[in-house]
């Protein structure tokens, strides 16, 4: 409600500036080309890199000093922290990468950062940035128009440094124009006081420009036309940090317990990089001169001073935090705790990464296993078996399924509608959206998933038709209808338990090799076809109210375990071409 009764005053405001003086106008029309130029930028790295951003992130996170690198080297490239910030949560949530990890990125990821602020003031304030602007936007386009990813990819990364480099231009322009007519260095106040105020006026940027890359761009070319003081622009850039973690924290509001704690962690990281740079302002700032004396950088050139003062605060926020790493683990697993909830919920989608095609897909497999894990304990109770009694414990099955008679009182509507359904319908609804962001493989890669949700939601239906005549019969004075019974109920089991074990197998061959040995096994469970039906009524052992039930539920039984079956192969066999081969022979 807050937001919403902010954005037509925002939306006044804005437009009171544009129309007031064509300087600010100008300035502002520079910030709204950068941010389309990073937004460009952002979805270009999605498709150029072809998920080889996700493969290094989950090599690279096992310690916190690789982390940490990995997220100073990523940011740096892909000049995109939120993008960085999407995949980092979309991991974390699916049991990818350690929280420790996750945070390790994330303060390298603020280092990471600081390359905008060089960019900016080594090449957007010294020469007419612009002109490169348009040979890229120019091949840019072109590129998009390519059939493949990767060359879309690229073609909206040079948009999008097109779009960056034209709005730095703008800005320098609009900033250079209005220092005619009026110098805002006069309202600088020195001391404390102003470092405070510009702190606070950094922060408030940063915020309603959704992004601290273009608030440095912004003060970077206010600080080379003149506008603003230097230790004025030192503050800004303190203000910009804290900025964007008031971003973070709003865009993980509607986010999982994990984008929370890294929120946290975020605001933790800048909030306490933040007051060490205010305590040691000047002392910093002394030190940047003696730095930049040895590198080369002019005494007069506060523009690239401003970006070495950038890094060397986020570098020592790194060094003072990093090492209190596991603790602040401890302290945000304890702050954001699941809560159990008689529905069952979705524990990995997250909206924050549905539009990154390779995060996403991770999030759906997870969240259909976890599926699948529901529904194999009603499955289970409906066979009067518990999972932990029978899982890992081959040849023992069968003994453990003849003394497990007793029924398990399980109404197995009630478990679909609290435990199943609203789970399938959040994958579904989830994988639908997440379509639109994907190419023709990765659609087929979410049909497949959507095939097992159906499989599993049509096994426990089956389930429910063999749990009748299970619980009935296996209290029959008829020895050779409950050894019947006891066959199905068994045959299932070992389905189950065959099925569990496929998760541990590193090789997805291994996994193929025991689905086709499950699938042998299915022909126990027909009876017509087996012949052991014919003998039981030739026999005269069983009358043909029991025969015809045995052959409904048998039907039922063999059905179900071939879909739980076709489940596996979606969820533990990934390769295309091994699942093709498996169905070829």
């Amino acid at each position: 409600m807050f937001k919403k009764s902010l954005y037509p005053l925002f939306l006044l405001l804005v437009a009171y500036l544009l129309f007031s003086s064509s300087d600010t106008q100008t300035i502002i029309s520079g910030i709204a080309i950068f941010l389309i130029g990073m937004v460009f930028m952002e979805d270009g790295f999605k498709l150029f890199s072809g998920g080889i951003l996700e493969r290094v992130l989950t090599n690279s996170t096992k310690t916190v000093p690789k982390a940490i690198g990995t997220g100073f080297l990523a940011t740096a490239i892909v000049q995109s922290s939120s993008l960085l910030t999407i995949i980092v949560i979309s991991f974390l949530s699916a049991e990818l990468i350690t929280l420790s990890g996750a945070i390790g990125v994330i303060f390298g990821s603020n280092i990471g950062t600081t390359t905008t602020a060089w960019i900016v003031s080594s090449f957007g304030v010294k020469i007419k940035i612009a002109h490169y602007a348009m040979p890229m936007l120019i091949f840019g386009v072109i590129l998009r128009f390519n059939k493949a990813s990767s060359y879309r990819g690229l073609g909206n990364i040079l948009v999008g440094l097109g779009f960056v480099f034209l709005g730095i231009g703008y800005m320098k322009e609009g900033f250079e124009s209005m220092k005619a007519g009026l110098d805002l260095a006069q309202f600088a106040m020195g001391g404390y006081l102003g470092v405070f105020v510009y702190i606070l006026i950094g922060a408030i940027a940063t915020v309603i420009i959704q992004s601290s890359s273009a608030t440095m761009a912004l003060i970077i070319t206010a600080l080379a036309t003149g506008q603003i003081e230097y230790v004025n622009a030192l503050a800004l850039a303190i203000g910009a940090n804290i900025g964007t973690t008031v971003t973070a924290i709003i865009g993980s509001l509607s986010s999982n317990e994990n984008g929370k704690r890294l929120a946290v962690a975020h605001l933790i990281f800048n909030v306490a990089t933040a007051l060490i740079a205010i305590v040691f302002l000047y002392q910093l700032a002394y030190s940047v001169d003696i730095i930049s004396s040895y590198v080369g950088i002019d005494e007069k050139d506060y523009a690239m001073k401003l970006a070495l003062f950038h890094t060397i605060f986020n570098v020592i926020g790194v060094l003072a935090v990093a090492p209190f790493t596991s603790k602040l683990v401890v302290f945000l697993q304890r702050l954001f705790v699941s809560v159990k909830e008689d529905v069952l919920k979705a524990k990995y989608l997250d909206n924050v990464v549905i539009e990154v095609p390779q995060a996403a897909i991770k999030l759906i497999h997870k969240e259909v296993v976890h599926l699948y894990d529901n529904s194999t304990e009603v499955l289970s109770h409906a066979l009067s078996l518990h999972r932990h009694k029978y899982l890992g414990m081959g040849e023992k099955i069968g003994s453990i399924v003849e003394t497990s008679i007793k029924p398990i009182d399980t109404n197995i509507d009630h478990f679909y509608e609290m435990k199943i359904k609203s789970l399938y319908s959040e994958i579904i609804n989830y994988s639908t959206i997440a379509q639109d962001h994907m190419n023709s493989e990765q659609n087929i890669q979410i049909y497949s998933l959507k095939v097992a949700c159906r499989d599993i939601v049509e096994a426990i239906k089956d389930v429910k038709e063999l749990q009748k005549n299970i619980n009935r019969f296996m209290n029959s004075n008829n020895a050779d209808i409950k050894i019947e019974y006891n066959h199905i109920r068994e045959e299932i089991v070992k389905t189950l338990d065959g099925i569990n074990s496929l998760r541990y197998k590193r090789s997805e061959f291994d996994v193929l090799a025991n689905i086709k040995i499950l699938e042998q096994n299915l022909d126990k469970l027909d009876m017509m076809g087996n012949g052991r039906i014919d003998h039981l009524i030739r026999e005269n052992k069983i009358d043909p109210k029991m025969a015809t039930s045995l052959i409904n539920d048998s039907a039922f039984a063999y059905d179900m375990s071939k879909k739980l079956i076709n489940v596996a192969t979606i969820l533990w066999i990934k390769d295309e071409d091994i699942r093709e081969l498996g169905e070829e022979s």
